[in-house]
């Protein structure tokens, strides 16, 4: 085992630094009134207990301090929770659309009231699956799809219990924004499409998942060029329902309130990236951090708070569709197709895994470039590494890869480091691959998809687990569940996230012949086409994201307590 591995002492869930400095830097905003500023302690006098409250921490906070890597369960902070859903439901009444009129056009009533929100939520397949999978019973990815349509826009639903009786307005799927991210992530790596954006280095990283971004951003920052720029499909949607919406009906996306309810405690932190708010996509210099794509995420687990907030029993709600009158249509007929298609979009197929598939999308595009090509699959050291090649005529034409868990992820990194010059004279470079001194190792991969969890999405850190109270008791276990009650829980997951009902192709009022997986090609860039008309946007600051190193200062500090003293004063206005 190496040093790094040896001295870090990884897990595949990596916990928070202890040495967290936000606490630290965090000084009261007004001292007390009638207390000493300052208090010289003699010889043997027991100094003033310090009263100040504990310091907040919120999710910004985490993301941009440089003091400790996060992924998984390591962020448990009071903000973006089920508690956080049900006091902005109660706020305020809600903003109610209007329409359309003869001429097509929606309104909006309520916008008297500064608090009052349009509610839109998105939910993404994996969460189905655990929902599925705790339901039992043969419960299926649609029927969850109908009992969250009922929890959250439904008349007995959550708004059945709340100050304002408020309700969601639209529950869309994220697997639609999926397929837009597997055709643009496909298109970055094959330099097809955008013209004119700067494309990653090889090999291509995943970037959809936001504990392994956070994780290289603040400790191998010589990865951060070869990132995927295309956006996760929470933060896709976030940003297609943000724009279309604040044009379409004239408001402020302030007043749009995004839920994303996701597998994985970490897309609390994608959604709290700076890069994902309206200051990048509308390019406007507005105070504070600027609105968020997603305003809040829960997980799994929070969706049975949520309901249990309210008194409902997840379990008992109906499988089948909402009674209440009929859905208010998108405000667009086009996207409105492209969310509310006439067939529920597909999870993908089991060799695509069960983390979105933008891996196998990349390889069958690829083979449907050469016919006769082949997908070879070679199994890495463990389960959660693998190796693909495109082969034409027994010849590699195309290579890619695999790497789940922390554990991996250390591997596939330290084979990325740029070579570092020797310091004896006329000495070879060392580290890497031996490759020349500035220059990373290619790996001969096109591409690699990135997953901070074992197993992938459907084993994301919020999802419900087999040993969590309400499963033991759904299943009447009495002890402990084991490695292999674990195994079979997780099986069972991904059956509800594999079993998706198949469908026909549905790409509105058109005929296209470039299908790969069930995706059109040319009918997700007439969405995004349309999109940017809609919103008067370029598709690069709609689509695309960038990434930042965050270099840390913990351990590194080497300023006296005077000159800290100093600094702090200078925080919060003073100056001597």
């Amino acid at each position: 085992m190496s040093a790094i591995l040896s001295a870090d002492d990884l897990n595949d869930f990596i916990s928070p630094g202890v040495a967290c400095i936000k606490p630290i830097e965090t000084l009261p905003t007004a001292p007390p009134p009638q207390s000493n500023e300052f208090e010289v302690i003699l010889d043997g006098q027991q100094p003033t207990v310090n009263t100040n409250a504990p310091a907040q921490i919120s999710l910004t906070d985490c993301l941009a301090c440089s003091g400790c890597v996060t992924s998984a369960e390591a962020v448990l902070v009071s903000l973006q929770s089920h508690a956080e859903v049900l006091s902005t439901l109660d706020a305020a009444p809600a903003l109610r659309i209007v329409g359309p009129d003869n001429n097509g056009k929606f309104t909006v009533e309520g916008l008297e009231d500064e608090n009052a929100k349009l509610f839109v939520a998105s939910v993404s397949p994996q969460t189905r699956a655990n929902l599925a999978a705790a339901c039992g019973g043969n419960t299926s990815d649609r029927d969850v799809a109908y009992m969250l349509d009922n929890l959250l826009k439904g008349p007995d639903g959550i708004a059945n219990g709340g100050k304002w009786k408020n309700e969601f307005t639209w529950v869309v799927d994220t697997n639609t924004a999926r397929e837009a991210t597997l055709v643009l992530g496909s298109d970055e790596v094959f330099k097809a499409g955008q013209q004119g954006l700067a494309t990653p280095s090889n090999p291509i990283l995943a970037s959809s998942c936001p504990g392994w971004v956070c994780y290289a951003e603040k400790t191998h920052p010589h990865v951060l060029p070869h990132l995927s720029k295309v956006k996760s499909p929470q933060a896709l949607m976030g940003t297609l329902l943000k724009t279309t919406l604040s044009r379409l009906l004239n408001i402020s996306p302030a007043r749009i309130w995004h839920l994303a309810i996701m597998p994985c405690f970490d897309k609390k932190l994608e959604a709290s990236r700076e890069e994902l708010t309206d200051q990048v996509w509308a390019g406007e210099s507005s105070e504070g951090r600027g609105i968020r794509d997603v305003d809040c995420v829960i997980t799994s687990k929070e969706i049975l708070m949520l309901a249990e907030s309210r008194g409902l029993d997840f379990f008992n709600i109906p499988k089948t569709p909402p009674t209440s009158s009929s859905s208010m249509p998108f405000p667009d007929a086009n996207i409105n197709k492209f969310l509310f298609p006439n067939r529920r979009s597909r999870n993908p197929v089991r060799e695509a895994g069960s983390s979105g598939g933008l891996l196998y999308h990349i390889l069958q595009s690829r083979a449907a470039q050469t016919p006769g090509a082949e997908i070879v699959t070679t199994r890495g050291r463990n389960v959660d590494v693998a190796e693909y090649s495109v082969v034409v005529d027994g010849e590699p034409v195309f290579r890619a890869a695999r790497y789940y868990g922390f554990r991996n992820i250390q591997n596939l990194v330290r084979r990325l480091r740029p070579a570092r010059p020797s310091r004896m004279p006329g000495g070879k470079p060392f580290g890497s691959a031996r490759k020349p001194v500035g220059k990373a190792a290619s790996l001969e991969y096109g591409y690699v998809e990135v997953m901070a969890c074992p197993g992938g999405c459907t084993n994301g850190g919020g999802q419900i687990k087999v040993d969590d109270p309400i499963i033991m008791e759904r299943k009447g276990s009495s002890g402990k569940p084991g490695p292999q009650e674990q195994k079979v829980w997780l099986a069972e997951i991904d059956e509800a996230y594999f079993s998706g009902e198949e469908a026909q192709l549905e790409n509105g009022n058109g005929v296209y012949g470039d299908v790969v997986g069930g995706i059109s090609r040319s009918y997700i860039y007439d969405i995004l086409t349309h999109w940017v008309d809609v919103t008067g946007i370029s598709l690069d600051r709609l689509a695309f994201t960038s990434y930042r190193e965050v270099i840390s200062d913990v351990g590194k500090d080497k300023t006296t307590d005077t000159e800290r003293v100093v600094q702090l004063a200078g925080k919060i206005g003073g100056g001597w």
